[in-house]
């Protein structure tokens, strides 16, 4: 920021220079950024026309007893709590897939490979702990309680290829 001064957008009109994509706050990732505003402008719109392959890894509570699956459920604001996110029948469209990349029964959890055709606000989270699968950590979707004492989500980003 020092070194760009206010040479970078923001997203939305908030102050958020060169900030492209980002995880939901308290998640292990990565975020893009970008250092000049045509770049800003570039990966921005893939990200927005799905030019942008994302590819994270979550680790679950709970033996996914699939090897692999896809969710196609709509995600909107929770009719209880408008701070959160649900499967919402009059939601918008929200497409997770999700491969197994490790099952620890010992530890009654599973360590997921999980790609988002769609970008809505915490789909993985919501669809997983939809489910039966929370994401480890997670304080809003699951009770974060688990026995490694984590306390962020546990999805973080593998791959993301432009």
């Amino acid at each position: 920021m020092t070194i760009c001064k206010d040479s970078l957008s923001g997203i939305g009109g908030e102050i958020r220079p060169g900030i492209v994509h980002r995880l939901d706050k308290d998640t292990s990732g990565v975020i893009v950024t970008a250092k000049n505003d045509k770049s800003h402008i570039n990966l921005s719109k893939q990200i927005k026309n799905h030019e942008v392959e994302k590819t994270y890894i979550a680790l679950v509570r709970g033996m996914v007893k699939e090897n692999e699956a896809t969710i196609n459920m709509p995600i909107g604001r929770n009719k209880n709590d408008r701070k959160k996110m649900a499967v919402e029948k009059d939601g918008k469209p929200a497409i997770t897939h999700f491969k197994v990349l490790e099952r620890y029964p010992k530890d009654n959890c599973t360590l997921l490979e999980v790609k988002i055709e769609t970008g809505r606000t915490h789909q993985i989270r919501v669809h997983l702990a939809h489910i039966g699968y929370p994401v480890i950590g997670d304080t809003v979707y699951s009770n974060g309680k688990n026995k490694w004492g984590v306390v962020r989500t546990m999805p973080s980003c593998k791959k993301f290829k432009i």
